[in-house]
């Protein structure tokens, strides 16, 4: 009674590409300098298992993309439809992606918030990520 909604977390489908679109728009996780459809393409041609939705009654309500290279895992894209904030969805969502990881031998897992981000940052501290002691720096090799 009243606990926590039943998300089902699966890896992403090309049916999916639509919501998920969506819900990374809804997040203000799309910026200019990434193109949402790009990444996806690349990443369900790298590790695809580690692309995973989490459905709610048959909708997807939450995302997250991992990718490990076999010295760090990553996390990308994490995103909770706005109105099913506050469910734990997101927290669910982080434990799939590091189970996963763990599963491949992944012994730290990195990411990179905004710094204006404050309630990005507060939900991953409350997880357990601290702030590294690093810089973090950027190359394109790619246009954009």
């Amino acid at each position: 009674m009243g606990g926590p909604p039943e998300l089902h977390v699966r890896a992403f489908g090309p049916a999916d590409q639509p919501r998920v679109l969506e819900l990374w728009e809804q997040c203000e996780l799309v910026v200019p300098w990434n193109d949402p459809v790009r990444d996806i393409e690349t990443k369900i041609a790298f590790q695809p298992e580690l692309f995973l939705v989490g459905e709610l009654a048959g909708r997807v309500a939450a995302s997250v993309m991992a990718g490990y290279e076999g010295h760090r895992g990553w996390i990308n894209y994490l995103a909770v439809a706005p109105e099913q904030r506050g469910l734990g969805l997101g927290r669910r969502m982080m434990e799939a992606a590091e189970a996963k990881l763990a599963k491949l031998g992944c012994p730290k897992i990195n990411l990179q918030v905004r710094a204006s981000n404050q309630q990005a940052l507060g939900f991953y501290e409350r997880l357990g990520f601290r702030p590294d002691d690093a810089v973090s720096l950027g190359k394109r090799l790619a246009p954009e």
